[in-house]
């Protein structure tokens, strides 16, 4: 506080038009909320002129331990130091700071200072705190962006959406980033102060908040709990009793409040997507630009062989090893963000991929990146952070073994060409997928392509690639949707010159998104016999009755077939992921939407399964419409029943947003839907009196 009978008596913030300025309001508009290399102003108050020969002098603060104190010079600078000026009016002082464009990020406490012409303190006010974020709308700043239809997206968007599925079936996940929601402004500074970096070395930290590629991977080290205070704990495996279903969030705001209420506790349960999309938000909030992706068919090389070496036995069971086997994920999913990076030789600024999911460590630490996506696209794997690993998400070949009783081991497929398919993000124009797999790799097969390979070092383990046989196995299916009975056709092709008798075995099993095996749901062995030049088509029919009791919440099954002939050099084997077609939710929000008054809105689900659905629960969110909240479903929902509940919420913000809506139950889980909406500005009446 100011000294009562000094000069000073007060100081406006002038948060409201400074944030409007700095693009924050939408965050706050109390607090004064600014980005580096803009200048903002403040109005001190004073109860008299400064007195002649003395001059006022600024002094911020930043860290909690005082870290930084910056001396804010009262003269222009060169843009490489904090400097300020002043207008005076009678009894006040306009003050307007200048920031660098490469100051730390963080919240900071300002004092004036009344200074004597000897240079002793007069008079000091209380400290007044302010937050200072990147600033991609500044051409200095390492994260300038300078499309404006990219910034709206990827800086301003609360709502968007993350891509799941399979590459030939790819899912719409709406997601509620909430970046502008009450206090995660706080939360995401708070996440930066409990890494181990902060703790160890806080000097250190504080100093390098300027750079966004040391706090993007501060933060992708953080979103996961795995080494430190992070926020989320993943599992990958039922049960969940203990936490929360990872496909049962539908943002990030409540994971990030919860982390906060809980004092630095992780919140459980997390999968990529979750891992993605906090990230994706706490980024945004800081002022990085970033994009949620999600490669199909995606690799997890542990080796750092560039291959994945999947080993079956005789049964075609999956032998694992030691808990540190390569696997194929049906997608997995991370984040870009966009910045410079002179840490590193040019070409190598823009996206940069950075991964939260804990898979390997890098530097000792559960992170990834970031990492230049160009780097991937040119092979340059000697780029940091972890290129090897990320090229191989996107470019590894899958190599099938047969593991016979007695050890021996049989090579039975090689796939060059099934990672890194469809490589999606959101669309800046509108709810639509973007395809950038270009951005990570040249065309398959191209000689462009294979001279990246060469210079990436990619070889399939010395192993030869055979020429195919004259069998050939295929797998095609029907629709299938979750809930019914549905036929998965195998086809078995000769090739050759002569009629061929060959042993064909059909396995169907349940797995989770990441490949982990949940349960055996049909198997068959049947004998055929295949004419020269003809194909012979073998119909295996998936009941529900058997897959229902092991599929995952992932709604993924797995058809492996086996073919082996007498004189046929190896056997030949094909795989094909199924992923189940789930229902959705219908979600209406009709009339006019007005910004603080009440709305309804209006949730349909209908259960398509045989049985009967028991504990449902819808859990509704939306940004700027309400918090997340939960309503159960009082009585069981039998096959075919509709269940319609309404909602009311009254919006605290303008602007088009979207509600996002999930339904779980114990049978059913996963089931998404969503509604876009506009909310309206309230008007008011105006009385006119004469």
């Amino acid at each position: 506080m100011a000294n009562h009978n000094g000069v000073i008596i007060g100081m406006d913030m002038r948060s409201h038009e400074n944030n409007r300025a700095h693009r924050t309001e939408e965050i706050d508009r109390e607090r004064l909320i600014v980005r580096r290399g803009q200048p903002f102003s403040l109005t001190m108050q004073c109860s008299d002129s400064v007195p002649p020969k003395h001059h006022l002098a600024l002094v911020l603060h930043l860290g909690k331990k005082e870290q930084v104190v910056v001396k804010v010079q009262p003269e222009q600078g060169d843009g490489a130091k904090w400097w300020f000026h002043q207008q005076r009016a009678q009894d006040e002082v306009l003050l307007t700071l200048h920031s660098p464009v490469d100051a730390p990020i963080g919240q900071y406490r300002l004092a004036v200072l009344l200074m004597s012409s000897s240079g002793h303190i007069v008079e000091r006010t209380g400290d007044h705190k302010f937050f200072l974020l990147f600033n991609p709308w500044c051409k200095g700043d390492a994260v300038y962006l300078s499309d404006e239809s990219l910034l709206h997206e990827y800086i301003m968007n609360e709502n968007g959406i993350i891509y799941t599925g399979s590459w030939n079936y790819i899912r719409n996940l709406p997601w509620n980033f909430g970046q502008f929601e009450d206090n995660i402004v706080d939360i995401c500074l708070e996440i930066l102060d409990h890494s181990n970096a902060a703790l160890n070395d806080a000097d250190m930290d504080i100093s390098n908040r300027s750079d966004p590629a040391y706090v993007s991977r501060i933060v992708t080290g953080m979103v996961n709990s795995n080494d430190d205070h992070g926020v989320l704990a993943g599992r990958w495996e039922e049960p969940y009793t203990d936490g929360v279903s990872p496909t049962k969030w539908t943002g990030s705001v409540p994971i990030l409040q919860q982390w906060s209420k809980g004092r630095a506790k992780s919140v459980k349960f997390g999968q990529c997507w979750v891992f993605a999309g906090v990230a994706c938000t706490v980024l945004r909030c800081l002022g990085i630009p970033t994009r949620c992706i999600t490669n199909f068919s995606s690799a997890h090389d542990v080796h750092g062989n560039l291959s994945l070496d999947v080993y079956l036995n005789e049964d075609l069971e999956r032998i694992r090893g030691d808990g540190r086997d390569d696997s194929s994920w049906n997608f997995h999913c991370w984040v870009e963000s966009w910045m410079n990076r002179e840490d590193l030789p040019v070409g190598n600024d823009g996206w940069q991929v950075l991964d939260p999911t804990p898979q390997e460590r890098s530097e000792g630490v559960y992170c990834c990146g970031p990492c230049p996506v160009k780097a991937i696209k040119e092979g340059e794997l000697g780029m940091k952070y972890d290129a090897p690993f990320v090229y191989a998400e996107v470019n590894a070949d899958i190599i099938h073994w047969i593991v016979k009783r007695d050890g021996q081991k049989q090579q039975t497929r090689v796939d060059q060409t099934s990672v890194g398919r469809n490589i999606s993000t959101k669309s800046v124009y509108g709810d639509y997928r973007e395809d950038v797999t270009h951005l990570y790799k040249y065309p398959e097969g191209s000689k462009k392509e294979r001279e990246v390979n060469e210079k990436a070092g990619h070889r399939v383990n010395g192993v030869a690639l055979a020429e195919p046989g004259r069998l050939q196995l295929s797998i095609k299916r029907a629709q299938a949707i979750f809930g019914t009975d549905f036929d998965v056709i195998v086809e078995v092709k000769n090739a050759g010159s002569q009629e061929t008798k060959a042993q064909l075995t059909l396995l169907s099993t349940a797995v989770t998104y990441n490949s982990v095996h949940r349960g055996e749901c049909q198997r068959r062995t049947v004998s055929v016999t295949v004419p020269t030049q003809t194909a012979h088509k073998e119909v295996l029919r998936l009941r529900y009755a058997h897959y229902a009791a092991c599929v995952s919440e992932h709604h993924v099954l797995r058809v492996v077939a086996l073919l082996q002939a007498p004189g046929q050099n190896k056997p030949v084997l094909e795989e094909a992921n199924i992923p189940l077609i789930m229902p959705e939710l219908h979600v209406q929000v009709p009339g006019k939407v007005i910004q603080h008054e009440e709305a309804t809105a209006y949730i349909s689900f209908r259960n398509p399964l045989p049985i009967t659905l028991k504990g449902g629960v819808f859990t509704v969110e939306g940004a700027g419409l309400l918090s997340a909240r939960e309503i159960p479903v009082i009585d069981h929902i039998a096959p075919g029943q509709e269940v319609k509940i309404n909602m009311s919420f009254k919006p605290r913000r303008t602007g088009m947003t979207k509600l996002m809506v999930d339904f779980d139950s114990d049978k059913l889980k996963d089931v998404k839907g969503v509604a876009t909406l506009v909310v309206h500005r309230r008007k008011y009446n105006i009385h006119m009196y004469y």
